[in-house]
């Protein structure tokens, strides 16, 4: 399935998602509710360095985010559909992809329902799936494969 290509709607943007993310998360906040004016967000969490463009070059947008520590949106300059986002707790080094870009979605079902607190009272989340109400330690949830990528790209952070 993996490498994936994606990209916006007038197809100026372009890129592929060189492996698997390390996760992927359905956040239910009401930030992302309002964000992407659905009721949750699919983010597929992958190493920035794994996201490469193949054509185009998005327009990164600063936000607010719930965190209060902001977030940069990598958006098309044209059609404006958002791709993906890095948030200040990940940096640059992390890229949370959205998964409707994906020319196949469908390969990236979410491992985990986040801030389930919050979701829309209508929405049901399937039977067995793994949820919680709020954020999640990931030593308790990522795969072991996940957690050996994540420390490695936390081992190339310069030290202070």
């Amino acid at each position: 399935m993996y490498p994936a290509e994606g990209g916006c709607d007038c197809k100026q943007i372009r890129y592929r998602m060189a492996s698997d993310p390390l996760i992927v998360h359905c956040c239910h906040c009401r930030w992302c509710q309002r964000e992407s004016g659905a009721s949750f967000a699919l983010n597929a969490m992958i190493e920035a360095n794994r996201v490469k463009l193949l054509a185009g070059e998005p327009e990164r947008v600063d936000t607010p985010s719930a965190s209060g520590k902001g977030q940069t949106i990598a958006r098309c300059p044209k059609c404006r559909v958002a791709l993906w986002s890095h948030y200040a707790g990940g940096g640059a080094r992390l890229s949370f992809v959205r998964v409707g870009t994906l020319d196949n979605p469908d390969i990236a079902p979410p491992d985990i329902h986040i801030f389930t607190s919050s979701k829309q009272p209508w929405v049901v989340i399937p039977e067995g799936a793994r949820a919680v109400p709020e954020y999640y330690d990931a030593r308790e949830v990522w795969r072991e494969e996940s957690l050996a990528r994540f420390r490695a790209l936390k081992a190339t952070e310069p030290n202070p």
